[in-house]
């Protein structure tokens, strides 16, 4: 059965599409293309129909993701029940994420990011908005990381070696 994971970020511009565009490129790498289905949303419905931040596509290309996916707000109404992992990047997205579940299976598909992190220690994915290259750099690093320790473990919960 396909596993889909949707990203959660405030605006869907910045974290979540990155996190989208790299973990595609890894479901690619690792040849499970066939197997899961990856896609982002906003808390938010703020940029929805933009592209994302454009410091974002451009230090994410650098890397070799493609952030091409467009903005669209979070749908508890139909979103709940496509995924079957929902990652919020930061505490407040997590918090919107959980008022808006209705049932126990809606909340147990909810988790943060950064529990998939396996070399940077932290609780939350910052929010580079606004912020220097740097700042975006940094949380694609961070990405990276929590975006493997996640296929990791979908890999590992459905028993594909």
């Amino acid at each position: 059965m396909k596993k889909r994971v949707l990203f959660v970020c405030l605006g869907n511009i910045c974290r979540s599409p990155a996190a989208e565009a790299v973990f595609q490129k890894f479901v690619e790498d690792d040849n499970l293309v066939d197997r899961v289905t990856v896609d982002s949303a906003g808390i938010s419905d703020w940029h929805k129909g933009e592209p994302a931040h454009k410091t974002m596509r451009k230090l994410a290309s650098l890397r070799g993701y493609d952030v091409s996916s467009i903005s669209r707000p979070f749908n508890p109404n139909t979103d709940y029940g496509r995924f079957d992992y929902i990652i919020g990047m930061d505490r407040e997205n997590i918090y919107d994420l959980k008022s808006r579940a209705r049932t126990p299976e809606n909340l147990s598909k909810i988790s943060a990011m950064a529990k998939y992190a396996t070399r940077f220690s932290i609780e939350q994915v910052p929010d580079p908005y606004s912020g220097s290259d740097d700042v975006y750099e940094h949380v694609l690093d961070i990405l990276e990381d929590a975006c493997r320790g996640l296929l990791n473990v979908i890999k590992e919960e459905s028993g594909w070696h």
